[in-house]
């Protein structure tokens, strides 16, 4: 027994608990909520969708922007066609400064985009017949339309709010799967503590028979037989306790990484049962279907399919493309005379594009978003059937969990006991060594058993929490100004 202890503590020093921090379930969710790898990447992506939405809303308003050049230089020989049909080659030595402040706006009703501009440009021209020239555009109306028939801002009004309240859900039902990995990692830390703890109550009480059959042996009240497997016992006791000793220290890391503690020397209460409560079938789908990011999501995906359907059917067929501009110009070389006397400046295009012939390639695209269509809407039918299928099974799965966790801690306490009775009958002579290995064997197997009804009772809470987003025990829905607000 000193051997064993003095192994004990050369080799595994770091899984001694004597001075080590305890933490609750409810603790080490609380801390990986708000420090977890995990919740670092969901805050990021739910960052990401928020200036996304930022940036949809501020392209319907309206944008000015100011643009120069500071100064452009040129001086080079280049070729030019003169008005007899001649090429000559004449010398370009000059500066150009410009400017040019515009204000924007995208029209959702039409699709296009209205703008208001004014620009100012000086030349100065070098050589022998220096020159200074100004030309000013005081104001300038123009509008611009790509095509008629398709209009991408009315798709994105529909679609890129519905993406926004995607990722508003989205980061909820992260948030319980950060939940969810945190209760996995403290009942799998968990139950390596109960095997240690297991494997070193075995290992004292193998010992302590090993030695009292030496003392049977050498009296000759059991054989020699018996002494071995006695002996044969201790030994693999000593074997147990190093293989869950090794176990603990990889579950110890993993848990004190996923929770960003400081210390792996973590000792890990067992949690209680829940308060009692009972979760209606109805009530679990009407607040999935309410709260779950899914919903969105199939909403979202089929407009997106829409959309694309849209724009191949706008752009297959007669397509129309306006571009007008009114507005005011001047030239000159003085520039205080520049702001009178203004000429007009008036452009309006019309552009029209009629496919005649094209190989069926403009109906082979129209059909193929439409084909895609089909397949998107089939597919969302059948996600929301096991999307209801997982919740209705989940919540009905539930109600039992109660009913297998108070069995399993029943089982747990026969175990006990019947060990106990079965280690006292040994040391009278009773029993056989057999029996007493079984009720070991069996003790331990209840054990281990509580413990993973234990974890999946609570492993079960957490998934009904994601699969719904609602909070059964306080009876409200769980949203994202509940999480900022913990």
């Amino acid at each position: 027994m000193k051997k064993i202890l003095i192994l004990l503590l050369v080799i595994f020093p770091c899984i001694t608990f004597g001075q080590s921090k305890t933490i609750t379930l409810n603790e080490a969710i609380k801390i990986a909520r708000q420090k977890s790898p995990d919740y670092k990447t969901n805050l990021n992506k739910n960052q990401a969708s928020y200036w996304r939405f930022k940036n949809y809303r501020a392209s319907f308003l309206p944008q000015l922007e100011l643009s120069a050049t500071l100064p452009e230089f040129s001086n080079y020989t280049r070729r030019l066609t003169n008005d007899q049909g001649e090429d000559i080659f004449v010398n370009q030595n000059q500066s150009r400064i410009e400017g040019n402040l515009s204000l924007s706006q995208n029209i959702p009703f039409t699709g296009g985009t209205l703008s208001v501009g004014s620009s100012l440009e000086r030349v100065d021209i070098y050589g022998n017949n220096e020159n200074t020239g100004y030309s000013v555009v005081p104001f300038s109306l123009s509008y611009f339309q790509s095509s008629i028939f398709y209009n991408p801002f009315k798709w994105n009004k529909k679609i890129e709010p519905l993406i926004y309240e995607e990722s508003k859900r989205d980061f909820v039902e992260n948030m319980e799967q950060i939940s969810l990995n945190t209760c996995s990692r403290y009942f799998a830390l968990l139950n390596a503590q109960t095997q240690l703890d297991i494997a070193e109550k075995n290992l004292s009480n193998q010992d302590t028979l090993f030695q009292i059959a030496k003392g049977r042996f050498r009296m000759g009240k059991i054989a020699e037989n018996d002494l071995l497997q006695m002996e044969l016992a201790l030994l693999n006791s000593k074997n147990k306790l190093t293989t869950v000793s090794i176990s603990l220290k990889k579950a110890s890391q993993d848990f004190a990484r996923y929770l960003e503690l400081d210390s792996e020397t973590i000792q890990l209460e067992i949690p209680s049962k829940l308060s009692l409560f009972t979760v209606d079938v109805e009530k679990a789908m009407a607040e999935a279907q309410n709260n779950r990011k899914a919903v969105i999501e199939f909403r979202r995906r089929r407009l997106e399919s829409e959309k694309e359907l849209a724009r191949v059917k706008g752009s297959n067929k007669l397509t129309l493309g306006l571009n007008a501009n009114f507005g005011i110009s001047q030239q000159g070389d003085v520039f205080d005379e520049l702001y009178q006397n203004y000429n007009k400046q008036q452009y309006f295009s019309l552009s029209v594009g009629l496919p005649i012939f094209d190989w069926g390639v403009s109906k082979s695209q129209r059909k193929m978003a439409e084909a895609n269509l089909d397949l998107l809407n089939n597919n969302i039918e059948q996600e929301k059937q096991a999307f209801e299928q997982e919740i209705y099974l989940h919540t009905l799965n539930w109600s039992n969990q109660r009913e297998f966790l108070l069995t399993s801690e029943k089982a747990q306490e026969i175990g006990n006991k019947r060990y106990d009775i079965t280690k006292k009958r040994y040391i009278l002579g009773k029993i056989s060594i057999t029996d007493l290995n079984l009720a070991q064997e069996e003790k331990d197997k209840a054990a281990v058993q509580y413990l993973n009804s234990l974890q999946k009772f609570w492993v079960d809470y957490y998934t009904l929490r994601k699969l719904t987003l609602y909070d059964f025990i306080n009876d409200k829905k769980i949203t994202s100004d509940d999480i900022f607000n913990e």
